[in-house]
């Protein structure tokens, strides 16, 4: 019987050991020069021990798409010695590693981006409140290629894959979303001129992957499925973009929920869990990890049945580094942070988590 404990094998013959997978969080870590910490490599080795696969917290392309204070940084080659630790850490376990790419688009605070200059798909708000400028065409082409020579460098510097982040309202995100794009050129209006952006995106890392890597070089892409707001993306959008995005030479498909039980909201079907609909959609033709709220095995054993092939554990990772080894060994799990446990979490993260409690206690 085929469990999250089974093998995995993708259709590029890479074989991860379980399909388990630590989901990409971000742990504002990283040393000032915006190379990996210490904190930071001894916190992906803790949790590469078990796991299938780690996927990075998100990593920049370009100089003004960092979105996080203490992000490492991938868009330059002065980096690539950085990558390499990171690669080697996650390796030290068995564990495959994925180096999650992206753009913060409007989402970049101010102070972290060159002259301040936040840059999006349209003139639109940023996210603190202030101004965000629509991108030149020319700046679109430039970030496009900025996503293929990061691939290169984490092809460098031995990552088994990347995951192109287009979800959590990041810039690909905002040139799908009708919210936050307003162009009317060829990235903007019709649905399809949404897509264009992260298709080329997908084009332009799997031709990098073919220059400097093999078909064992993994690339994932990682959505959202729905916006709350009335022009935002409705789940009938993204389910046109997952058909066309299943279609495409990826290796898996990414749903970013909060709970991997949650219902779709705005969508002309009925109303279902949002993970059976996306995987009907993908109708076999590529992997989905599902994620949100999976904590027990019985959690994952749900995520599985609803539709997923492969399995993201991402706040229950922090409160149980080896959750995969006592599942296995049929020890005990806990579910809620306990802040007196030495989980080998970085101080800032930790600093972060004792400030917000919420974030990780009682996840379910």
């Amino acid at each position: 019987m085929t469990t999250y404990l089974s093998p995995f094998t993708f259709e590029n013959g890479i074989e991860l050991r379980n399909r388990i997978v630590m989901a990409p969080m971000t742990t504002y870590s990283a040393n000032p020069d915006d190379t990996v910490s210490d904190e930071e490599l001894a916190y992906y080795e803790e949790r590469s021990y078990g796991v299938g696969a780690v996927i990075t917290a998100c990593t920049y392309v370009i100089a003004n798409g960092k979105g996080f204070p203490g992000q490492f940084a991938t868009h330059s080659d002065l980096y690539i010695n950085s990558l390499r630790k990171v690669a080697q850490a996650i390796h030290k376990g068995g564990a495959k590693a994925i180096l999650q790419i992206y753009h913060g688009g409007r989402q970049s605070p101010r102070e972290l981006v060159p002259n301040g200059d936040v840059v999006s798909a349209s003139d639109t708000i940023a996210a603190d409140g202030g101004k965000a400028r629509a991108l030149t065409m020319e700046e679109i082409q430039d970030i496009v290629k900025a996503f293929g020579e990061t691939t290169r460098r984490a092809i460098e510097a031995g990552f088994d894959g990347v995951e192109i982040h287009g979800a959590n309202t990041y810039l690909l995100q905002q040139f799908f979303s009708g919210l936050t794009n307003k162009r009317v050129d060829e990235y903007g209006g019709t649905l399809e001129k949404r897509m264009r952006f992260p298709l080329e995106v997908i084009t332009e890392v799997n031709r990098i992957k073919h220059q400097y890597a093999d078909d064992s070089f993994i690339v994932g892409y990682r959505f959202s499925p729905e916006e709350p707001e009335e022009e935002g993306i409705t789940l009938d959008d993204t389910v046109q973009l997952v058909d066309r995005l299943a279609n495409e030479p990826l290796d898996y498909l990414h749903i970013s929920l909060g709970d991997f039980r949650s219902l779709a909201r705005r969508y002309e079907g009925e109303k279902e869990q949002r993970v059976k609909i996306i995987h009907r959609v993908i109708d076999g033709r590529v992997p989905l990890i599902g994620v949100g709220s999976i904590c027990t095995k019985q959690d994952a054993l749900e995520a599985m049945e609803i539709g997923a092939e492969l399995v993201a554990l991402g706040r229950e990772l922090l409160i149980e580094p080896h959750w995969v080894e006592k599942i296995t060994a049929g020890e005990e799990i806990i579910t809620e942070m306990d802040m007196t446990r030495d989980n080998v979490i970085p101080s800032p993260l930790m600093r972060m988590m004792q400030a917000h409690p919420g974030w990780v206690a009682g996840v379910k």
